[in-house]
Order: C-alpha cells, then sequence, then structure tokens
C-alpha cells in the first residue's frame, strides 16, 4: 500500500501544497485558493487524503528554496506520472529540455514531444501540469513571445521567468567582468 503525505511550502509566488506517494512527488500545487482547497481537490483525485509530513518534502522545499534564492537551476524530485495521462506526459518532458532561463514556443515544445502540429495540446498539457515550477513549463510562450497565462496567473509565470533571466545575466555580467 502506497503512503500519501503533503507538505506546506510558502514561496514568493504563493502557498505551495507538495504532495507525494511514497517518495515521489505526485503534485505540486501553487494553491492561489488556498491549501485547504488544494488539499480537497488532491484528496478527491486520488481518491485519499494526504497524511501531513514535512520530513517527507523536506528535500524538494531545500531545492525550492535554493531555485527562489536563484541558486538553483533544476530539481533532484522522483515524479509520480499517474496523474498525467497520454501526450500531456511527452510534451511535459520536452519541457524540461528547455534551458533554465530561455524559453520555447508551445509549436517549438510540439517538435520536441514529436507532434510537429500540437502546439495547442502543448498548452493544454502545460496549464494541466501537475509538477508547475519543478517541471518547468513557465519556460514556454507563445509563438509571437508574450507569456501567456499561466493557470490564470501570468504574474508567476512572470515572476519565474523574471528570476531566471536574472540569474544567468548576472552570471553574464560576472563571467564578461
Amino acid at each position: 500500500m502506497n503512503t500519501v503525505t503533503s507538505t506546506e511550502y510558502d514561496s514568493p509566488v504563493g502557498p505551495i501544497l507538495l504532495t507525494f506517494i511514497d517518495d515521489a512527488l505526485v503534485r505540486l500545487d501553487v494553491a492561489h485558493d488556498g491549501i485547504d482547497l488544494a488539499r480537497a481537490e488532491i484528496s478527491q483525485r486520488l481518491g485519499v487524503v494526504p497524511e501531513p509530513d514535512p520530513s517527507v518534502g523536506a528535500d524538494l522545499v531545500a531545492q525550492l528554496d535554493a531555485y527562489f534564492a536563484g541558486e538553483r537551476r533544476a530539481f533532484d524530485v522522483a515524479l509520480d506520472w499517474r496523474l498525467v495521462r497520454g501526450f500531456t506526459r511527452a510534451a511535459l518532458e520536452a519541457t524540461c529540455a528547455i534551458p533554465y532561463g530561455e524559453v520555447a514556443s508551445y509549436g517549438e515544445v510540439a517538435l520536441m514531444a514529436d507532434a510537429p502540429r500540437a502546439a495547442r495540446a502543448v498548452g493544454t498539457a502545460c496549464a494541466s501540469s501537475p509538477f508547475s515550477i519543478v517541471v518547468p513549463v513557465h519556460r514556454v510562450v507563445r509563438a509571437d513571445g508574450s507569456i501567456g497565462e499561466y493557470g490564470g496567473h501570468p504574474e508567476v509565470k512572470e515572476h519565474l521567468l523574471d528570476l531566471e533571466s536574472r540569474v544567468v545575466l548576472g552570471e553574464r555580467l560576472r563571467a564578461a567582468g
């Protein structure tokens, strides 16, 4: 039997609920509508109420702290893909190839996922990602370069992209130094 646990993380973009099955992240939810609603939603999707256990997510919390401090570029956490179906997984896995501080269009991600005509499906996949931030769907933008909605919260996407841009620019300035 699987152990389902969760922990809360207070991030610069709002409260986050981290839910794990055993030691794998099954959902990272930026809880714009509150932690209680996020917990109720994941409980319904999984059919079980996660037990609060901050120790299970402690490593990911440390990684998130480092990411938001501009000290981490990628996440090292096992992912449980059970909430992801079909093409969505291929699209989300493709976003992981977008380098830190860079962006790719929905169409470019569709090509990376071997479905060149599926740009709209990439948008749907990004909008439904259960692994926001950890799987960098925020790096996927519209063909015209505008950032898009990001689940109705473009300010979160803008914050993440700005953070990464500032880190990369700082590194370039120090290297030119």
